[in-house]
């Protein structure tokens, strides 16, 4: 079985070219962080490389560290013809930018990446969802937060329309994501919407990680709420609060273009619990994506316009889109896309319906393309 490696600090590595083939795949991890097991790799590390054993490939773990990143780059260009990011981004030591240029210089070099720094950005962060508010798949009051002053200016009128939801763009597991409402239900029925709220509004505040609700006053809030601006791709999502996301959350898992399954995620019984995380206690039901037809020609339609408006169609290796039941102007059903993932999506719970397989032979292909073409 393949260990992991840290890169060694001697010797210059010859570069790949696009005629250099070594059937050899780098999965690129970081140390520590809640998403390792004993063995220090996330769950789904190891069957991904033994899949890529099995498949005939060489494949390895290498650690991510900013002090490394020369070696990183001489080692892996080298030997390597892909490589596979398995790093949550809040994990990353010093930050995404470092890693990030590491990934872009690998690409430059000839790697073919999976997913690149490029696909990470267009198609995970959380801002997407305000790329997309033009098309049916958004509400038209999706809108993002760049910087403190704006958030302050404008989020106290928005929250007058009704409930909405605030998504870091850092984070993962519903970390960072709130359900914000007006305390006094008599008040959140009487504000004129477009009027602006006082600062010292009290509003109930509930997070996605766990469903914990905290009282706080609207000010003192947003405060709180600069932090998930500030820094390398800060920024707040807000966007209305679907009040059917109580019937759960639909999410497709993909490998490339591929539909695996759907996930159901219904939230755990309570009053303002909304969060679909297994950590916040949400029951999982996985389907087989023909269970809901509706939804993958939905999104399969939707896809040009997503490459459109995310600007480019280089599908991400492993990703996500998650959806949340809405109700139509005809009482029908319809889905209103609430995220997509890709950055570093994980499928511990999936192991047994074989994704990491899918995931090995996706990775084969799209390595053996770059090379016919």
């Amino acid at each position: 079985m393949p260990h992991p490696r840290h890169p060694p600090d001697t010797g210059v590595h010859e570069k790949v070219t696009s005629t250099t083939m070594f059937k050899s795949i780098v999965v690129f991890e970081v140390e520590g962080g809640s998403d390792k097991y004993l063995d220090g790799h996330r769950r789904d590390t190891m069957p991904i490389i033994n899949s890529l054993t099995e498949h005939g490939w060489h494949a390895e773990v290498v650690y991510y560290r900013p002090e490394w990143t020369e070696d990183i780059f001489d080692y892996v260009t080298g030997a390597f013809d892909g490589y596979i990011s398995r790093v949550n981004p809040g994990n990353i030591p010093g930050g995404e930018r470092g890693y990030f240029d590491l990934l872009t210089r690998l690409s430059d070099a000839g790697l073919v990446g999976m997913s690149t720094p490029e696909e990470m950005m267009a198609y995970g962060a959380k801002d997407a969802l305000v790329k997309l508010s033009s098309t049916d798949l958004v509400p038209t009051d999706t809108h993002a937060y760049y910087d403190v002053e704006t958030f302050h200016a404008t989020f106290p009128t928005s929250l007058s329309y009704g409930e909405r939801v605030l998504k870091q763009n850092r984070g993962s597991t519903g970390s960072g994501i709130w359900r914000v409402q007006l305390r006094d239900k008599q008040l959140a029925a009487a504000i004129e919407p477009g009027t602006a709220l006082p600062l010292d509004t009290e509003i109930k505040c509930t997070e996605a990680v766990d469903n914990h609700t905290e009282i706080r006053q609207l000010g003192e809030f947003m405060d709180f709420c600069d932090q998930y601006i500030v820094g390398d791709n800060g920024m707040l999502v807000d966007m209305r609060f679907m009040p059917r996301i109580v019937e759960g959350e639909i999410r497709i898992l993909l490998v490339g273009p591929h539909p695996v399954f759907v996930v159901h995620k219904k939230p755990a019984e309570g009053e303002d619990n909304f969060s679909a995380t297994l950590f916040s206690g949400a029951h999982y039901t996985y389907d087989r994506p023909e269970e809901w037809q509706d939804l993958i020609d939905m999104f399969a339609a939707a896809r040009p316009v997503i490459a459109e408006k995310l600007g480019g169609d280089n599908i991400p290796l492993i990703w996500t889109a998650d959806f949340m039941l809405d109700t139509a102007p005809d009482g029908s059903d319809t889905y209103v896309l609430g995220e997509i993932n890709c950055s570093c999506v994980g499928f511990t719970s999936e192991l047994d319906m074989g994704i990491q397989q899918l995931v090995a032979r996706e990775a084969i292909q799209r390595i053996e393309a770059a090379h016919a073409g």
